[in-house]
């Protein structure tokens, strides 16, 4: 008798996958959901050797070539998110597994960056603090109207987010390497060159994608020209920030602060500094995580192995 496709869901840390799709329409499987975030390589491949199917959450679990190739009933990969830097793809094609992704939402991150801004403009986390314990008008919190929203990087993310700014009375500026005036201009924006960016902008939010372009681009020197009561955000990926130059900047106060969703290591270790510094609001990477973009992410997971099982995938990653 044959064996139902092993099929494993990897990093559902919140335990949300099962309910936020109907795996059902995948007739008789062996659904197997891991909650941890496993890196040691040995015990990932005892976990995942009888797997036919990853479903893997876009860059927390490193697919890479060395692990691929010691998953011989690998068939197929899905990730969610349109692009995942944690997955080789080209290992996996050359093995003949099919790699998929999903859509996403266009809006989640947008919204998250402008919450971290704002908690930090206002200095939310400390006023909750001091609510708990009795206290009462503990911080002095800045002003939106009439400030510079520098955006480094004007995708789509950048583009709502320039809209957001106009909507609160902000000028905004952007840079980015292929940016030009009228792609700027269309998206609400001045553009600038990257070094006044930096000295110009009272919230400086970064949105590009990593490449090695872009690692380490936010790096001391720009931190140095930044305002001194100047915000930083970074929701896009945290190594685009040489972190122990933001440490250093943060911990001798040359700027305002900084709002992170994004870390160089994920999860961020319990004794970051990042934790604990108190100029700094931080959350642990949940721009994209809401319940539509989990309904949407793990929606277009069942589609896409429900398609790879009718002999015709779809989302196929290049």
């Amino acid at each position: 008798m044959q064996q139902p496709i092993a099929i494993a869901i990897l990093d559902d840390y919140q335990n949300v996958a099962l309910r936020s799709a109907d795996w059902s329409v995948l007739g008789d499987v062996d659904l197997r959901v891991f909650n941890d975030g496993l890196v040691e390589r040995d015990l990932l491949v005892e976990r995942l050797a009888a797997c036919a199917v990853i479903c893997a959450m876009r860059e927390r679990t490193v697919l890479d070539r060395a692990l691929i190739a010691r998953l011989p009933n690998l068939r197929l990969i899905v990730s969610t998110g349109q692009r995942n830097v944690a997955i080789d793809v080209k290992a996996a094609q050359e093995k003949g597994i099919i790699v998929c992704n999903t859509g996403g939402s266009s809006s989640a991150a947008p919204e998250l960056t402008w919450a971290l801004l704002m908690a930090a403009a206002r200095r939310l986390p400390a006023e909750f603090a001091a609510m708990r314990a009795g206290r009462w008008q503990t911080t002095i919190g800045r002003d939106l109207e009439g400030a510079t929203l520098a955006l480094l990087g004007l995708g789509g993310i950048g583009a709502a987010m320039a809209r957001y700014g106009k909507a609160f009375g902000m000028a905004v500026i952007a840079w980015s390497e292929n940016l030009d005036e009228a792609r700027a201009a269309a998206a609400g924006a001045k553009r600038v060159t990257k070094d006044d960016l930096f000295r110009n902008g009272d919230f400086v939010s970064i949105h590009l994608r990593l490449s090695p372009r872009t690692r380490g681009l936010v790096d001391a020197r720009a931190l140095s020209m930044m305002k001194p009561d100047a915000i930083l955000i970074n929701t896009s990926r945290g190594a685009i920030v040489d972190e122990a130059a933001l440490i250093e900047t943060l911990k001798s106060r040359r700027i305002g602060g900084a709002a992170l969703d994004t870390f160089e290591v994920e999860p961020l270790p319990r004794d970051h500094p990042f934790r604990t510094l108190d100029n700094v609001v931080a959350t642990g990477h949940v721009g994209y995580v809401t319940e539509g973009s989990y309904r949407l992410y793990y929606g277009d997971t069942v589609e896409n192995i429900r398609a790879w099982m009718d002999g015709r995938p779809i989302r196929v990653m290049d």
